[in-house]
């Protein structure tokens, strides 16, 4: 399965976060743990006991659907912790999502009972893992924004402006002021929860209104400005407005999804 390997919902600054730099070499800590490609670090019903660093390759945190296709959460560069809400967990909690290697990879794995007292001691480290924290939460209420949205192109379109429009990637501007930004339709479906041939079509739309065109095959080009304006216009379910109903005419109240 292809997976994003940007994302837009990784840290925006990764060197103002906790990293394994922060362990002041000490990786003693933990133990040093391979995984090999498509290889799961944790399962859904695993318990949250350990924090994770990755040393290389890069590991892909999704919601745990088992019979629906999952929505990517966050995708961990080298040098990133992932699992952090382990130390915000009862012993017996339980991941509640999948975390698994996009390539073969390498991370350092220390348990929570371990880093708690690291933490305590590390003044540094406290500071950096809160603002990791607090990056990584400003970006859940983006996403969270996005996916409110039930109407394909209000969820689409709202991806594209937070993708291209994300600090971490500022992307390139080309002609006309456009941002590119590389992703591919089967990406955009795994962050938005949809359907790749949804997406396809989806994209056609916004492409002949003119917001967005494709500078060559995973990159997209994004006319942030239009698109933005466009979207703060048009109906949040994606439909066409509905007529005001008439006296004793009871509305409608259960909403078509679109998606």
């Amino acid at each position: 399965m292809n997976t994003p390997k940007f994302p837009g919902h990784r840290d925006d600054d990764a060197a103002s976060g906790i990293t394994l730099d922060h362990l002041l070499g000490d990786e003693s800590l933990g133990r040093v743990r391979r995984f090999a490609k498509g290889a799961y670090v944790w399962q859904a019903d695993d318990v949250a006991d350990r924090i994770y660093f990755l040393r290389e390759g890069r590991v892909v945190l999704t919601t745990a659907m088992p019979h629906e296709r999952p929505i990517v959460l966050l995708t961990i560069a080298p040098e990133q912790p992932f699992g952090e809400l382990c130390l915000c967990a009862a012993p017996t909690d339980l991941r509640g999502t999948t975390a698994y290697a996009l390539v073969d990879s390498e991370a350092v794995e220390i348990k929570q009972s371990t880093f708690l007292p690291y933490l305590h001691q590390n003044r540094a480290a406290l500071d950096a893992l809160m603002v990791t924290v607090c990056l990584r939460l400003k970006d859940a209420y983006h996403r969270i924004e996005v996916m409110a949205h039930r109407g394909a192109e209000q969820r689409l379109g709202r991806l594209l402006v937070r993708l291209a429009t994300s600090r971490e990637r500022q992307g390139r501007i080309g002609r006309r002021g456009r941002v590119s930004v590389s992703v591919s339709h089967n990406e955009l479906a795994q962050l938005g929860g949809m359907s790749r041939p949804h997406v396809t079509v989806t994209m056609g739309r916004l492409r002949a209104r003119g917001f967005v065109d494709t500078e060559r095959e995973g990159v997209v080009r994004v006319d942030v400005a239009s698109l933005t304006d466009y979207l703060a216009r048009v109906p949040r379910t994606g439909g066409r407005k509905r007529a005001s109903t008439s006296a004793g005419e009871q509305p409608n109240r259960v909403a078509k999804r679109t998606d």
